[in-house]
């Protein structure tokens, strides 16, 4: 493996480089309550409710989204993943997965975390604390997981003893690399403790040729740190969705919404809106037929970007 060196620009780390050019992880996280309900604007009251789940969100077929099986390492940044808030070592933020969704944690001499369970799925959640309060204006966090393998890889770049990655609370930063986490391989989740500041949402409408809202349709969001998640359209009373695919807390930033053709919707045109408020409207860009669709999201907008997706 290559090792690090110093210049004039910084920390360069080619052997990541290289990493973050092939695939993604698939499947995805998503913060929830101990029950693995979905909550509305990934909003909790104080950071003991903030659980983690893993593979399918709430309503959607445990083959949607779900994680590669194996064992994974979670923490919590502010937003701009710059500023580690997990306090305890990465050995005690360890759970496994089997079939697309949590387990279990693994045994850690009585520091691994608390967990619930997902009624939707029967799944394992994982609570997130202990972590330190965000620096973010907003109350706003990042909740990262990936693979264990590739954790140590990122410390090992990082210039990590091998054989302590585990023990460390914090491997290091660099413009590349999030403590250890490769951007590439692993999963992200926003959400907010005890924020009054508006949410910053991207709603992708599935329309038919009646527009009405179809469920059940993917996307691939990729966050402003290149990372990628899927999401599904789905109706949720809990979150006052009728059907749309959602995404909570956009931080600041470029994000990319990526939309294919599909089963159930043959894409002819995408319509852009940004919302602001609850009458005023915009058209921000249309394209045609399927499009990967840069949203940059402006440090003082508060509101909804809606994308429709003409199925027909």
């Amino acid at each position: 493996m290559r090792k690090l060196f110093w210049s004039g620009l910084g920390l360069l780390v080619l052997s990541v480089m290289s990493l973050r050019a092939q695939a993604n992880v698939p499947g995805a996280i998503f913060t929830t309550d101990v029950n693995g309900s979905e909550v509305n604007q990934n909003l909790y009251a104080s950071k003991d409710l903030v659980y983690l789940d893993g593979g399918p969100g709430p309503g959607a077929p445990q083959t949607a989204a779900g994680l590669p099986n194996g064992t994974y390492v979670f923490q919590v940044t502010d937003p701009s993943g710059k500023t580690l808030l997990s306090t305890d070592p990465a050995v005690c933020r360890q759970f496994t997965v089997s079939a697309g969704i949590i387990t279990g944690v693994v045994p850690a001499g009585g520091c691994e975390h608390a967990t619930g369970v997902d009624l939707d799925h029967n799944a394992v959640t994982v609570q997130l604390i202990p972590f330190l309060n965000t620096p973010n204006n907003g109350g706003e966090y990042k909740a990262w997981a990936t693979p264990v393998a590739d954790y140590i890889l990122g410390c090992d770049t990082l210039g990590v003893a091998p054989g302590t990655e585990l023990s460390t609370i914090n491997c290091g930063y660099t413009g590349g690399l999030f403590h250890g986490f490769i951007p590439g391989f692993s999963k992200t989740d926003n959400f907010k403790v005890k924020s009054t500041q508006q949410t910053r949402e991207i709603d992708t409408h599935f329309l038919d040729s009646n527009f009405n809202l179809i469920t059940g349709l993917g996307l691939t969001w990729i966050d402003t740190l290149n990372v990628s998640n899927p999401r599904f359209s789905e109706v949720n009373p809990a979150i006052n969705n009728p059907g749309f695919a959602h995404i909570e807390n956009a931080e600041t930033g470029v994000h990319y919404i990526v939309v294919n053709s599909q089963p159930g919707c043959p894409v002819t045109e995408i319509v852009v809106l940004g919302f602001v408020g609850q009458d005023k409207s915009v058209t921000l860009a249309t394209f045609n037929g399927p499009a990967t669709i840069p949203v940059n999201i402006k440090s003082n907008f508060t509101g909804t970007i809606t994308i429709n997706v003409e199925c027909f």
